[in-house]
């Protein structure tokens, strides 16, 4: 059974945002790392995962309904 989720990608990785970021498809227990090779997103580029406003990272599992956050690394000088 499929649920749905929100998918918020910044910086760098906005280029990776799906046309159904609103409302994206997932299937049941998939994991962040799962969602970041669907979308092709290389693990290197992404620094902090939040879940709902929690931090996660790649083994997190989804559920419908989740609003995911994703950022690159933070360069500056």
């Amino acid at each position: 059974m499929k649920t749905y989720i929100t998918i918020k990608l910044f910086a760098t990785l906005k280029k990776y945002l799906p046309a159904s970021a609103e409302h994206h498809p997932i299937k049941s227990g998939v994991t962040v790392g799962e969602l970041l090779n669907e979308l092709q997103i290389p693990a290197s580029l992404t620094k902090l995962i939040f879940i709902n406003g929690k931090k996660g990272d790649s083994t997190s599992v989804l559920n419908g309904g989740d609003r995911v956050g994703i950022f690159p690394p933070v360069g500056g000088g």
